[in-house]
């Protein structure tokens, strides 16, 4: 696996996509890198994609609160 921002984008655009998935992200974030991703990666690797989709996830999550609470006033 070259690049690992590649997978961190794939991932989390089907993550945020797929309730199911996102369930799954939830429960077992390295299954469900995996079963995205479609092969089995070396801890070290799958760990950095889950941590980074969890901190795209966390940040997407953020600035779409902060633009719902900016339209409130």
């Amino acid at each position: 696996m070259a690049d690992v921002k590649a997978e961190i984008t794939k991932v989390v655009e089907k993550v945020t996509k797929d309730e199911k998935l996102m369930d799954q992200f939830k429960k077992d974030p390295v299954k469900a890198v995996e079963s995205v991703v479609g092969v089995d990666l070396p801890d070290d690797v799958i760990n950095k994609v889950v941590d980074g989709v969890k901190a795209k996830i966390s940040i997407d999550k953020l600035g779409s609160i902060a633009g719902s609470i900016k339209n409130l006033f």
